[in-house]
């Protein structure tokens, strides 16, 4: 499912007025804002190939022809809205996502899309002249929300997840990653590796919303990313034997959730002592009776740390506890892996010129948090801004950045593009 309009836009040609950054950011903001919001919770359920989904998508390619862009969706379902030839090569990309995590946040995500059409609104109103290729990009499914896998859409782009494996992810429901696709009107037969377009990518620069009050307790409002913590996602099955709550002796039982309470005990013991983190954040109870014993619980693990000795002693700490525990309550445990990216250190020349241009007094910090900057960084140079929460709490609706810095946010995207892709 691919579309495109004339470009209006080419490298140095003259472009359509367009406000000031600021003010098309809150304009965009406010338009974008009531999709997917739940309106108990107040968060966002943006999954992948859902309705909300479609309705952002919609909004994506609406702003992309505003601006006289050329907008394509590539064979993976990522969004692509383009100033100048697709095809010239050395591109200088931004963006993020538009899609989140279970009653997640309004700014995980979609501030980097905003921002990057706002960055480039900026850029116009300050009559920049344009000497590469400018790309603005959406990513699907970069939350695994539904499909249990996050960065679905960069990962097949980038090779690291192959067409086989991804017709064998499953939502809750039991449907497969192609027939949503099929159901959202992609061709599933299509995704894959798309080395060809990769090519053509001089630079990605993602801007991210802090998951960490670091800029919060510096006093910066903007910052530049250093490096992504490795992580992976680890599944515990935890076997028992079901029976019924009120008749079984204490004694006689083999409940699951024990194992699983006392490993998600030894989790947080582990990952305090390394100082790394580890959260078993999802489970799945069967027969999921309030008066029945469980025969299986199902747990995920979600650990990361500043380097993959911390982490794998971490994890392997967890496992060891979790198996001591089920010898001893007499429950049978396998663990799979089930995703893992290693630490991702941003490019050093890219983040330089990155610091250069914005006047190397912006602070540079890590992050815990994954993102489709540290997947293409295998391919190509990427780099990532960060704008400041002020509380830090991110994935929940009480995720907030103040509206002065998402504006300094998006002069300073707006600073590197010209650095980067005007003359």
């Amino acid at each position: 499912m691919t579309s495109h309009t004339p470009d209006h836009g080419a490298a140095g040609a003259p472009a359509p007025a367009a406000p000031g950054g600021a003010r098309s950011f809150h304009s965009m903001w406010n338009e974008l804002a009531p999709i997917g919001r739940h309106a108990d919770t107040g968060g966002y359920r943006r999954y992948a190939w859902t309705g909300a989904d479609a309705d952002c998508r919609t909004w994506f390619q609406e702003q992309a022809l505003a601006r006289g862009l050329t907008y394509e969706t590539d064979r993976n379902g990522n969004q692509w809205a383009w100033l100048g030839d697709p095809l010239a090569g050395d591109a200088v990309v931004t963006g993020s996502h538009l899609d989140s995590v279970p009653d997640g946040g309004a700014f995980d995500g979609p501030l980097g899309v905003v921002s990057s059409f706002a960055a480039l609104d900026e850029l116009r109103h300050r009559g920049a002249e344009f000497s590469r290729p400018l790309a603005i990009t959406n990513f699907g499914d970069e939350e695994g929300a539904r499909f249990g896998l996050a960065c679905v859409g960069s990962r097949l782009t980038a090779g690291q997840l192959t067409k086989e494996k991804a017709y064998e992810l499953r939502d809750g429901d039991g449907v497969s990653l192609p027939r949503a696709m099929e159901a959202a009107g992609y061709d599933p037969d299509a995704i894959g590796a798309d080395p060809e377009r990769l090519a053509r990518i001089g630079a990605f620069v993602e801007l991210h919303v802090e998951q960490g009050r670091a800029l919060d307790l510096s006093g910066d409002r903007v910052g530049i990313a250093s490096a992504i913590w490795p992580h992976g996602r680890w599944r515990f099955d935890f076997r028992g034997e079901a029976n019924h709550a009120g008749t079984t002796r204490l004694v006689d039982r083999r409940d699951p959730m024990l194992t699983y309470a006392a490993t998600v005990l030894a989790a947080r013991t582990e990952a305090a002592l390394a100082g790394a983190v580890a959260t078993f954040g999802k489970i799945a109870v069967e027969p999921n009776g309030v008066n029945a014993i469980p025969s299986l619980v199902r747990g995920w693990l979600d650990s990361r740390a500043a380097d993959q000795a911390t982490l794998d002693t971490v994890v392997t700490a967890i496992e060891k506890a979790a198996h001591e525990r089920a010898e001893q309550d007499g429950i049978d445990l396998a663990v799979v892996r089930e995703s893992f990216t290693p630490v991702v250190e941003f490019e050093h020349a890219l983040r330089d010129e990155l610091n250069r241009i914005l006047g190397g007094a912006v602070p540079v910090l890590g992050t815990g948090a994954g993102h489709d900057a540290g997947i293409l960084s295998a391919a190509v140079p990427t780099a990532m801004l960060f704008v400041r929460n002020p509380t830090g709490v991110s994935h929940s609706p009480r995720e907030f950045a103040a509206e002065d810095d998402c504006t300094a946010g998006v002069l300073a995207l707006a600073d590197v593009l010209e650095g980067l892709a005007c003359r």
